[in-house]
């Protein structure tokens, strides 16, 4: 009677430890980054991004930069800036920033109806200037940590907090809740213009970085950092102007190690 024997098939997790190993080792090169334990994978997105960018991007950019007069540009940019500001009023507020809450709020109000729809930037010549936040940072602020960093398909740079706060910030934004065709018309528009706005970056990144996945990579995380930690380190500064005026009128404390003051010598008498 002749004997069969089941095929061999390997067991699923010495392959998926093998997996891990490999991924691991091709995370190890001098570019790594322990925030970035998903580095193959974010550089294969991050190429894919990279070629639709060049190839389709970058041309539609500058074709409309070419035929589109800069008043124009200059209304289109205004336009979503004001949209912006709405969402900014909102995580300002969630950040107990009332008085940014507050000029944000005010420069909606003040660019819709004297800059004609937010066309003109009214505000910031008087004075409001612009606070920009996202659901990112206020989840930062909240103290939720921001996990690895990930390169999203077509956003680009982020992480597993800013990705998830991309969610909070499309129903932040008021054209969300307009007809479909509306709102994805004025979507590519305002990609095709905020990618036109870019262009210089573009140039100075190619020419400044030898690997622009790392470079690219390392300016988020530190620009992040700095967005929700930056307020706080500055209160952490010395003032010197109150150490000045309370020492004013006293004399200066003399440093370690300095000789002591020769005795004041007395006058001689006068005939």
């Amino acid at each position: 009677m002749r004997r069969t024997f089941p095929l061999l098939r390997p067991h699923p997790l010495p392959v998926l430890a093998a997996t891990a190993l490999l991924c691991a080792g091709c995370a190890s090169g001098p570019q790594a980054s322990p925030d970035d334990p998903l580095e193959p994978l974010n550089r294969a997105v991050y190429q894919v991004n990279d070629k639709v960018d060049t190839y389709v991007a970058q041309p539609v950019a500058k074709g409309y930069k070419a035929v589109t007069p800069q008043p124009v540009r200059s209304a289109v940019t205004n336009f979503f800036a004001n949209i912006g500001d709405v969402g900014n009023v909102v995580n300002n507020l969630l950040q107990g920033k009332a008085v940014d809450a507050t000029e944000s709020f005010m420069r909606v109000t003040i660019n819709t109806v004297f800059g004609i729809g937010g066309l003109f930037d009214v505000a910031t010549p008087a004075g409001l200037n612009r606070h920009s936040q996202d659901f990112g940072l206020t989840m930062g602020v909240w103290g939720l940590p921001s996990g690895p960093y990930l390169v999203l398909p077509f956003f680009g740079p982020s992480s597993v907090r800013d990705g998830v706060g991309l969610g909070a910030n499309f129903l932040l934004d008021p054209t969300t809740y307009i007809d479909p065709v509306w709102r994805y018309s004025l979507f590519a528009v305002n990609v095709v213009d905020t990618r036109a706005n870019l262009l210089g970056a573009t140039d100075l990144l190619s020419l400044a970085a030898l690997d622009k996945y790392a470079f690219t990579r390392d300016a988020y995380l530190q620009r992040r950092r700095y967005l929700i930690e930056g307020s706080r380190a500055d209160k952490n500064l010395p003032n010197y102007e109150d150490s000045e005026s309370e020492g004013e009128g006293q004399a200066a404390p003399k440093p370690a190690g300095a000789a002591p003051a020769a005795p004041a010598q007395p006058e001689p008498a006068k005939p």
